[in-house]
């Protein structure tokens, strides 16, 4: 299939882009990577009257860390963000869900903040962003705004940008020198949306025990969730536990509820024990 028909504009400049989305506001879309937009277009699930190109912006094609976080331009491709050593070192749960982001092909292309913006529940870097409580810096004709994670998201592939703003730049916090971090999900194929994803972070206390342990899963609700799992401490079984009991999947042609709810059992405990041992590796056991 082929889109409809629609307007088309490639700014030279944030400002421009903004005022060509105010200009189209509500009907305008950004394109940036196209990688989940083109695909919602061929098929008419997504029918918007003006594309804004933002490919010339590339004082957005950034990223790097600084003031203890990560911060990601809204033009830096996911495999530029994978392939810088800086941002690895200071958030290593960036680079472990942008792995699992469909194929090389894909990461190429895709930008980041796009992913994120798109709010898909599916969305790995939606999970990385909800679990760290980042936030997402917008620009519009009334000003600029920061949203953190809490507020960001509203629901399935709905997200809080007007539709006269362009989100700019990510934002997430450096992993603490105490903390862990780690990443399991279930796909039918390699490179396919998960079926049930979890982020897990966990945090030692001085004496070595878990001060702070939270998860956040992809796949399970039509926004990431994100659950505290700190009153089960390092027992894995636990958590899994606590999770299997607290989260309400919903269903689809993929997957039932049921299934989901003891994936999500399963992965907790997996992505826990991984964290918990990146914790411990990282201060000295």
């Amino acid at each position: 299939m082929k889109p409809a028909p629609f307007g088309y504009s490639r700014p030279q400049s944030v400002a421009e882009a903004v005022a060509d989305l105010a200009a189209t506001a509500p009907d305008g879309k950004v394109l940036a990577g196209g990688q989940s937009l083109l695909p919602l277009l061929n098929m008419r699930l997504a029918a918007p009257a003006h594309l804004v190109d933002i490919n010339r912006l590339t004082e957005l094609a950034y990223c790097g860390v600084g003031n203890g976080e990560v911060v990601i331009g809204a033009l830096a491709r996911h495999a530029q963000v994978l392939a810088d050593e800086a941002v690895a070192r200071a958030q290593p749960l960036i680079g472990q869900a942008l792995a699992l982001v469909a194929h090389p092909v894909i990461r190429n292309r895709g930008t980041t903040v796009g992913s994120i913006v798109h709010a898909d529940p599916a969305g790995e870097m939606t999970a990385v962003l909800a679990l760290l409580d980042g936030s997402v810096l917008l620009e519009g004709s009334g000003g600029t705004r920061l949203v953190q994670a809490s507020e960001f998201f509203l629901g399935p592939l709905e997200s809080d940008v007007r539709p006269d703003e362009l989100a700019t730049q990510v934002r997430l916090p450096a992993l603490a020198a105490r903390a862990g971090c780690a990443f399991a999900e279930v796909s039918r194929r390699h490179g396919d949306y998960a079926v049930c994803g979890v982020a897990a972070l966990v945090e030692l206390d001085e004496r070595g025990g878990v001060g702070r342990a939270r998860a956040a899963y992809l796949s399970v609700t039509g926004t990431p969730l994100v659950l505290d799992l700190t009153e089960a401490g390092g027992d894995v079984a636990a958590a899994g536990r606590l999770a299997t009991a607290r989260v309400t999947p919903t269903a689809d042609i993929h997957a039932t509820a049921a299934y989901r709810r003891h994936l999500a059992g399963v992965l907790t405990e997996r992505a826990l024990a991984g964290a918990l041992a990146h914790a411990r590796g990282r201060s000295g056991g």
